[in-house]
């Protein structure tokens, strides 16, 4: 599978972990990019942040009109904005740039799965089917999509997810596009699965504030044990 287009930042030589962190809709790689510096990493935890493009495609929701997207919107309703096919090829996708990060000697198990919006949702749909372990999933104001095939492709797989995977989610608590309560519902679902979350909502909306950078630099001090 052809690997996207990658925007990456080293925080130091010698990277002892990665983060793969996905964007939302209509955005690109260079969508978190500024965050970085800003989430002030101390020297002694180089890390690799790899931030893919999305593949551009037409997007329903949005008239047809093509932007960069990982998967078509079809509306908002909680049951039927997900497509399905979308997901899934975007996944392959994450699968290829975390076969990458191995082949440049990079164990999965030092691997943080990051995704904001709509890369929140292809970050958690694969973490819950993959047999790989990872350091970490990281999946900000998103929900979980496919839900319907939890029950087969989770719950019923014996080699599906890594329960022990140290989980964080945030949700601004005014989001008008992905609302909170459907962060919180995915939250409880991981939760019911056996994964253990770090739940945040913070009063914003669709967006990133101050304070949940300040939290995800201790979380990912905390995951790489600096």
């Amino acid at each position: 599978m052809q690997i996207p287009e990658t925007v990456e930042v080293n925080t130091g030589a010698d990277p002892v972990g990665c983060v793969i962190w996905l964007h939302g809709l209509g955005a690109d790689g260079h969508d978190f990019e500024p965050m970085v510096p800003e989430l002030g990493l101390p020297d002694t935890l180089p890390l690799r942040f790899v931030f893919p493009h999305a593949p551009t495609r037409p997007v329903t929701i949005n008239g047809g009109m093509s932007m960069r997207a990982w998967y078509d919107i079809f509306d908002l309703d909680k049951q039927g904005r997900a497509d399905a096919v979308g997901i899934r090829a975007s996944s392959g996708l994450l699968d290829a740039l975390i076969k990458r990060e191995q082949e440049r000697g990079m164990d999965s198990a030092s691997i943080v799965l990051a995704g904001f919006s709509q890369g929140g949702a292809i970050v958690l749909h694969n973490a819950l089917r993959t047999q790989l372990k990872f350091a970490g999933l990281m999946a900000l104001s998103t929900y979980l999509p496919l839900r319907k095939t939890i029950d087969a492709e989770v719950v019923n797989n014996p080699h599906a997810g890594d329960t022990s995977l140290p989980v964080f989610m945030a949700h601004g608590s005014f989001d008008p596009m992905v609302p909170r309560e459907g962060g919180r519902d995915s939250a409880d679902m991981l939760e019911t699965l056996g994964y253990s979350v770090e739940w945040h909502d913070y009063p914003m909306a669709h967006a990133v504030c101050p304070e949940e950078i300040a939290d995800i630099s201790r979380w990912l001090r905390a995951v790489y044990g600096s």
